[in-house]
């Protein structure tokens, strides 16, 4: 992701984000949320790989190399 940290809070105030910031907020919370459906079992590596690439591609997002490696 670009070595972006974003903190993502339920109080986040996303009206103050630049679009641009608002999309790689949204990724990043998707991207947790694929992390712990592979954690908890719900989805294998080979899905897991598959959702990460198929998501970074639709929103234009690159991946680093260790998430292109997983």
């Amino acid at each position: 992701m670009n070595g972006i940290d974003l903190k993502i809070s339920p109080s986040t105030d996303w009206r103050s984000m630049s679009p641009d910031e608002r999309k790689r907020a949204l990724f990043k919370k998707q991207k947790d949320l694929l992390d712990t459906f592979l954690s908890h079992g719900a989805i294998d590596q080979r899905q897991y790989k598959k959702s990460l690439t198929c998501m970074a591609e639709k929103m234009g997002m690159q991946l680093s190399e260790e998430e292109q490696n997983f």
